[in-house]
């Protein structure tokens, strides 16, 4: 591993429009978005940078006509290409994107768009049957769109319709849309909620400067390839912006992931070479190739083979492609690049798959931070830390403890102007252009951001000890045949945290390969096993499991 070295050189560019108009004019005949037809899933529909250009022209054209150019706009649904047609139209405008988590309830879909002010719903048809609640319970929003309505009704538009009269109206020289000036790009853009749906709903206000600065000093540390497979969902800032708009603003080719469980599938499908991933993700990547290791008789051969290939890579040979190549067919044969974020990580991870040959970039952000805060970089990747800071910004640690560890600061071009019409909870997070992340963390001495956890997760002992349990969880989660974990506090009767309890899911499976008997006495040896080298006061003393999965979000992580 090299020191840090030069930053990459990016072009600048000021706003999204700047940014789309860049693309197509230098790569406008540019696969920009292939993805499955809905009515024909084997065939597989290209899309050129001119072609998604012309499309958000159609659409801008449209809602200009309806007069809402200048209107928080809210969209809800699967990822789709009828979605980021929306996405980039509004960006375009002088109106608020406000994308909406596609597992909310019906209240929490009405509670949201209240708090928004949105005044228009694009919506995939499962959302059909929240709409004459929604109605009535918000008059204000003028116009409900549906993607996939051939027709309009009385109860919405056609999204089809509505792109057809903005064609028409485009081509007839309405020009109200493209000609669209942006005067201030520190205005509101995009209102991302993130949590307290059904209470007070938290909006984080990005604005059009916030997004560009992500892509722009984002990628003079990272590296991304020319073709990803976009999996996670649009709705969350990692993906919307430090992944759809970077593509964009690199011009790569995005394969639309159509369903969680095709990912693999579809890896073979469109062969990507690079893909985002939150860390959960990674972890069924990794327990999978293991377990088909197993089940085939490699994984002795496999444990002996890595070794031996970084032995070569230290002498200038380098054979994974070839020494791991049934791995690299089994997730499509072209892939090179994973970069993770999210959620803490496992460093062993990491440290796989750049072993076989997938360079995997850990990196940490947060939407209140556009969202990406840091990432690793070629030559300089250590998977123990999240990387680098990105050049716009600076971190500070507040409070740090004896080994450093503190609440972690972030500020620069990528912190949010505050939360949506609530100066209380902006005040408490945002001090002097300094937004307080609420994680824990260091800076290691070679300027690498390390985290630890989230501070409303951490377990105070009643001997005076901090726990972040998603460093135990991390360790846990090397048992096998353990699926999922939440490591939580044993209380004593007068409400004091004294010790450590393991919740957790098992893989039936991995339990009968490996042929478990008395399982519970089993998991305690095995997790106390692989927490060891943990000080005694992080070892597990109870453990609880599960029968069901642990309910989760949109992005895999658990709710705690």
């Amino acid at each position: 591993m090299q020191k840090n070295y030069a930053l990459f050189e990016t072009e600048k560019v000021d706003t999204i429009k700047e940014l789309m108009d860049k693309a197509v004019q230098e790569v406008g005949d540019k696969i920009a978005f292939e993805y499955k037809d809905e009515k024909d899933k084997e065939k597989i529909v290209k899309v050129t940078y001119s072609e998604f250009q012309n499309d958000t022209y159609y659409l801008g054209t449209a809602l200009s006509t309806l007069n809402l150019l200048n209107s928080h706009i809210a969209v809800i649904g699967d990822n789709s290409y009828e979605w980021l047609t929306v996405y980039l139209t509004v960006l375009k405008s002088n109106g608020v994107l406000v994308p909406l988590d596609k597992e909310l309830t019906c209240k929490e879909v009405i509670n949201v768009l209240k708090s928004s002010d949105s005044e228009v719903l694009f919506y995939a048809e499962r959302y059909e049957k929240y709409i004459e609640e929604i109605k009535n319970a918000l008059p204000n929003i003028k116009y409900y769109i549906c993607f996939q309505k051939e027709q309009d009704d009385q109860t919405s538009l056609s999204y089809s319709k509505l792109m057809e009269k903005g064609k028409k109206e485009y081509e007839a020289g309405n020009t109200t849309y493209i000609e669209i000036e942006h005067e201030d790009t520190n205005c509101l853009k995009l209102l991302v909620y993130t949590s307290g749906t059904t209470g007070n709903p938290k909006g984080v206000m990005l604005t059009e400067h916030n997004l560009v600065s992500c892509a722009v000093y984002g990628l003079k540390v990272a590296e991304v390839k020319t073709r990803c497979l976009s999996v996670l969902p649009y709705h969350h800032t990692y993906e919307a912006v430090a992944g759809i708009i970077i593509h964009l603003y690199h011009h790569s080719t995005i394969c639309i992931n159509d369903s969680i469980k095709n990912v693999l599938k579809n890896l073979q499908t469109f062969k990507p070479n690079y893909i985002y991933l939150v860390p959960a993700f990674a972890e069924v990547f990794y327990k999978n190739i293991w377990a088909n290791a197993k089940k085939t008789g490699k994984d002795k051969i496999l444990k002996i083979m890595i070794p031996i290939s970084n032995g070569l890579r230290k002498v200038g040979i380098d054979l994974r492609s070839k020494l791991f190549k049934s791995i690299h067919e089994a997730l499509g044969g072209k892939l090179e690049e994973i970069i993770c974020g999210g959620a803490p990580m496992r460093p062993e991870i990491g440290k796989f798959f750049n072993d076989i040959g997938i360079a995997l970039y850990n990196g940490y952000g947060i939407s209140e931070c556009s969202p990406l805060v840091s990432v690793n970089r070629p030559k300089f990747n250590d998977p123990s830390t999240v990387g680098v800071i990105l050049p716009c910004c600076k971190v500070k640690i507040e409070n740090p403890n004896e080994d450093g560890d503190g609440e972690i600061w972030v500020k620069g071009d990528i912190v949010m102007m505050g939360y949506y019409k609530d100066p209380v909870r902006t005040e408490k997070v945002l001090k002097d252009g300094w937004f307080n992340t609420e994680d824990y963390g260091k800076i290691n001495q070679k300027g690498q951001l390390v985290i630890n956890g989230r501070k409303k997760n951490v377990i105070v002992l009643n001997n005076g000890k901090n726990i972040y349990p998603e460093e135990i969880e991390n360790y846990i989660l090397r048992v096998p045949y353990v699926q999922e974990t939440i490591v939580k506090a044993v209380k004593n009767e007068k409400g004091q945290e004294t010790s450590l309890c393991a919740e957790v899911y098992l893989n039936q499976e991995k339990l009968e390969e490996l042929q478990v008997e008395n399982v519970e006495q089993t998991l305690k040896k095995d997790i106390a096993k692989a927490t060891r080298e943990l000080p005694s006061y992080k070892h597990i003393t109870k453990v609880e499991i599960r029968k069901t999965e642990f309910i989760k979000t949109t992005t895999n992580k658990i709710k705690r």
